[in-house]
């Protein structure tokens, strides 16, 4: 007899529709919530290190009321993006030029791969002694945390076109920079798109380093100034907030690359 087909969400490549997803993650999101309400109904931890969730929000409408909020939302978000661009712009060129090029390979991936071993923290008061503490510093440190992942990703994100593809170009006659720009680059900005998507998430992350350290606006130094007070609503208000934020531009990103690469199939 026939077997009965399986329908499980949890079976070994079983798709689920747009709708499944999105209320799938609601439901978990809610669970998590209600658990950190439990906990800090029930006082299993004290409310000086886990404030409620009612006492958060309550923090982060005040601050949204007085305009701080979005005052440190703004420079932080605009840091990261300049850092980000900026990242982004060398690594692009340089990736791809070495995961198309073995002697450019040779000269630049074991020199990128020798520094990205190297502790971004450490780089800071470095950062802090070559540009001072103001906007620069934290587009180094971004710059800094993610060019170098980048360039790697890229590279492999290239070397992971079929030479059947550029065999086909060279078979048509096609001249190498038509083969990079007709075949290799369109096959290839599918997976770098990923990659860039990754690496902004290290760029929040890094950005938030900075600020913490070596800043006098934006949400990591106000993280460090609810610090000294043991203002721990704000504190997990506003990593809640860079959560929301790094989650936002995840989605977003997402959205925008299947818009942008209908030609490929999609997972």
């Amino acid at each position: 007899m026939p077997s009965k087909p399986n329908h499980s969400l949890f079976r070994l490549t079983a798709s689920i529709t747009r709708v499944q997803f999105v209320g799938i993650s609601i439901v978990v999101f809610a669970l998590l919530l209600a658990l950190w309400w439990i906990a800090t109904a029930n006082e299993w931890v004290k409310p000086l290190f886990l404030p409620s969730p009612p006492k958060v929000v309550a923090r982060l409408g005040e601050l949204a009321a007085s305009g701080q909020l979005w005052q440190d939302a703004g420079i932080s978000i605009f840091r990261i993006s300049i850092g980000f661009l900026i990242s982004t712009a060398f690594a692009l060129p340089i990736g791809v030029l070495i995961g198309c090029y073995k002697a450019w390979e040779a000269i630049v991936e074991p020199v990128v791969d020798f520094i990205r071993y190297m502790p971004v923290v450490a780089f800071v008061p470095l950062t802090i002694l070559w540009t001072g503490t103001g906007d620069t510093q934290k587009y180094l440190i971004i710059w800094i945390g993610t060019f170098f992942q980048q360039v790697l990703l890229i590279m492999d994100n290239v070397k992971g076109v079929p030479w059947d593809f550029i065999n086909l170009g060279r078979t048509l006659q096609m001249p190498e920079r038509r083969i990079l720009t007709r075949i290799v680059l369109p096959s290839a900005m599918p997976g770098i798109w990923d990659s860039l998507r990754i690496s902004l998430g290290w760029a929040w992350t890094w950005l938030v380093v900075a600020e913490l350290v070596a800043a006098t606006s934006g949400m990591g130094y106000r993280i460090t100034t609810a610090q000294r007070f043991f203002q721990t609503d704000l504190i997990i208000g506003y990593i809640l907030l860079l959560g929301c934020f790094g989650l936002a531009t995840d989605q977003a990103m997402k959205a925008l690359g299947r818009r942008m690469f209908r030609y490929m199939a999609p997972r």
